[in-house]
């Protein structure tokens, strides 16, 4: 597969996935839309893992057993930072959103200024702080999610593609994360 191939499905899936997403964010939360949101979400799960389809052929050239550790090591993520939300003190994490909206706008600029620079540092710093923030989202939508239930808010479907996207997010880290730390390993071994 060329680069430009790889690119164009990178950008057919961010679209698609976005198409979804606000597709689902304006059909209304009701009974008798609820088939066709789900039908939506699994659209848009879709076109999420298809935008992963580059990134997984990159990480079984390398190494496919990381595929599964990354995996493994996001749901323990995932489940441990769910019940610490899940347990904490009611709206104890909801301070948070500020501070990781800030870290997302520190990470898109290191994005932008990496794109110029192309420094192997400035990644790994991107990919270690976009990991540490999203595991601080998983805290932050979990109680989020659980204050606007309290508050009659019961939209789980909505609810669900904030939970997924961290997942993906947080899986999408760990596999680059294990996927450098293994061409390291085979550097160092020649």
């Amino acid at each position: 597969m060329h680069y430009h191939d790889i690119v164009f499905q990178g950008w057919l899936t961010m679209l698609g996935s976005l198409a979804m997403m606000g597709w689902l964010a304006m059909t209304p939360h009701s009974p008798q839309t609820e088939k066709k949101r789900l039908g939506i979400l699994a659209a848009f799960a879709f076109f999420t893992g298809l935008g992963l389809g580059p990134l997984m052929d990159y990480v079984i050239s390398v190494n496919p057993s990381i595929i599964l550790t990354a995996f493994l090591g996001t749901s323990v993520i995932f489940a441990c930072f769910t019940l610490s939300a899940l347990y904490a003190k009611r709206r104890s994490y909801l301070f948070l959103g500020g501070t990781l909206m800030s870290g997302l706008t520190v990470l898109l600029l290191v994005s932008v200024f990496n794109m110029f620079f192309a420094s192997e540092i400035l990644f790994k710093a991107h990919v270690y702080l976009g990991l540490a923030i999203m595991c601080g989202f998983v805290l932050f939508d979990t109680q989020l999610i659980i204050e606007k239930a309290e508050m009659g808010d019961k939209d789980y479907i909505w609810h669900c593609v904030d939970l997924f996207l961290d997942f993906v997010t947080i899986f999408r880290k760990l596999v680059i994360i294990l996927s450098m730390n293994e061409k390291e390993k085979k550097k160092e071994k020649k």
